[in-house]
């Protein structure tokens, strides 16, 4: 089943962010867009590449209207240490949320039971709670927040001009589509 256009389920969770300890739930997520960026575990290999990419684009993202939520199944003590002793980490601003227990990463679909880690799994949620843009990767292929920046403007784009899609490669101010059957057969 297809999490396009569904609410984001219910959940509590602790955090790390600003050197502090936070509880998060799903409405959180509300009243804004926001991402929700799974990763297998924390002290490993490809992830602090890609959190620290977050980072490196996080100010674009704020620019956007856009919070980040990372999210593992460690613990929010984990996230801590390892903002302690990684550079890469060490930069981070945006918010770690642990998930011991799972649930999150059971409501988003991207938890692998027999291992309990989550899969690489990126979503992009609106404002009003709903995902619009869901990516899932196999373990070894690291993300670009490059990319995540284009599917976030053609979401905001589409979400704030109903009746129109962006074609595929659409980058903030090019032409888009408004669907009508003068155009099928003519692209």
């Amino acid at each position: 089943m297809s999490l396009i256009n569904t609410e984001v389920l219910p959940f509590k969770a602790t955090a790390y962010k600003n050197r502090k300890f936070i509880k998060v739930t799903e409405a959180d997520f509300r009243g804004k867009w926001s991402v929700v960026f799974f990763y297998p575990a924390d002290f490993t290999f490809v992830c602090p590449t890609e959190l620290e990419d977050l980072q490196n684009n996080y100010g674009t993202f704020q620019q956007l209207g856009v919070e980040i939520y990372s999210v593992s199944t460690d613990t929010h003590f984990a996230h801590k240490a390892w903002h302690d002793t990684s550079p890469a980490i060490a930069k981070i601003e945006y918010t770690m949320i642990g998930d011991p227990t799972h649930v999150i990463s059971r409501n988003f679909g991207v938890l692998i039971e027999e291992a309990g880690l989550a899969d690489r799994g990126t979503f992009v949620i609106d404002p009003n709670g709903r995902i619009q843009v869901v990516e899932i990767t196999a373990g070894g292929i690291g993300r670009d927040a490059n990319e995540l920046l284009r599917k976030i403007k053609a979401a905001q784009y589409v979400h704030a001009h109903p009746g129109e899609v962006c074609p595929a490669k659409w980058q903030e101010g090019e032409k888009t589509l408004a669907p009508s059957l003068d155009l099928i057969g003519k692209i």
